[in-house]
């Protein structure tokens, strides 16, 4: 029985070993590159995680810069954390404040260059929709239509297709077009929540336009003169 014992185990070893000698680098080579996959992308994970800590810390003395109301070192500051954090989404939230700092300042090519820049690089498509949203604006303060018009045209994702509208409706009223700029009006109108604020001032120009998008809720029904 010892002996039936041993010529299986030998037969099982000898098994095993076959299937190493045929198989041994490849599943070697397999758990390596599962080793180094794994290895990867915890450094990887590690990686962003300090890249997102270092550009937050440079993202809040940006962020004190702005609030002073200093526009070159906001500038600077807004340079480095693209260099070194480019894809970081806190540098794109300096490219906003950038741009904003600088629109108030009077510096509109800055704010342009903020937000185009902002527009073409950041990861997050709301950052983006955000900057083309507010480059048209600039736009339409400098009385650039055509830029404008295409700043609007690059904006992604439905949950700014309302603003989108706003804004072409502003553009063509500003071009004289009325008839084409209630339309967009409308259209925004349609989009808006029905309890957004922003749909209330949709309103308002459409009204100054002589458009009523809705009947008015306070109205009562008319009744009969039989009915009490």
């Amino acid at each position: 029985m010892a002996n039936q014992l041993d010529l299986e185990e030998q037969e099982k070893l000898d098994e095993l070993k076959h299937f190493w000698s045929k198989y041994g680098n490849l599943v070697s080579t397999v758990l390596l590159l599962i080793l180094l996959c794994v290895g990867g992308w915890n450094g990887y994970q590690y990686w962003q995680r300090s890249q997102a800590s270092q550009a937050s810390a440079l993202f809040d003395e940006m962020t004190r810069f702005v609030s002073a109301g200093s526009l070159e070192k906001s500038e600077r500051a807004f340079n480095d954390m693209k260099e070194r954090y480019g894809r970081a989404s806190y540098t794109a939230q300096a490219g906003l404040a950038l741009a904003k700092l600088a629109a108030d300042s009077g510096k509109p090519e800055t704010a342009k260059a903020a937000l185009q820049w902002v527009a073409d690089k950041a990861g997050d498509e709301g950052h983006a929709a955000i900057a083309q949203l507010r480059l048209a604006n600039v736009f339409l303060d400098a009385k650039q239509y055509p830029e404008a018009l295409k700043a609007l045209e690059a904006v992604k994702g439905d949950a700014f297709l309302p603003l989108v509208a706003d804004r072409k409706g502003d553009l063509l009223l500003l071009q004289g077009q009325r008839g084409p700029a209630k339309e967009a009006y409308l259209a925004a109108f349609r989009q808006f929540d029905e309890r957004s604020e922003y749909r209330r001032l949709v309103r308002v120009k459409l009204n100054a336009l002589g458009v009523e998008p809705e009947p008015a809720k306070d109205v009562l029904p008319k009744t009969t003169g039989g009915e009490r």
